[in-house]
């Protein structure tokens, strides 16, 4: 998987995932000068999925972008069930909030 902080990048995918899928080739990012300004929300590092109930892990950098605009991304990824999916089905492990609050 491969990061970019360019939001025209043409490899980019938006939105929820109808059927299952490996994750995609490049998500979308903060710059790291932006998350360098510091967090609006705590750093957290895994969520569960409020329907299949598993856990996914993310990577340092999709982390801080979520702390720094946690409204920044609309879906996200259950490696179980294998989709993109709205940041509302999932909470954060560390503190049980819903994703994207």
């Amino acid at each position: 998987m491969t990061l970019t902080d360019n939001p025209n990048d043409p490899r980019l995918h938006y939105g929820v995932d109808e059927k299952p899928q490996d994750q995609h080739d490049v998500y979308l990012i903060l710059s790291d000068e932006e998350r360098a300004k510091g967090f609006t929300r705590p750093l957290r590092r895994s969520y569960t999925h409020s329907k299949c109930h598993s856990s996914t892990h993310m990577g340092l950098a999709l982390c801080e972008t979520y702390a720094r605009d946690p409204k920044f991304y609309g879906s996200t990824y259950c490696t179980t069930c294998r989709k993109h999916l709205p940041v509302a089905e999932f909470t954060w492990d560390e503190d049980g909030v819903v994703v994207g609050n």
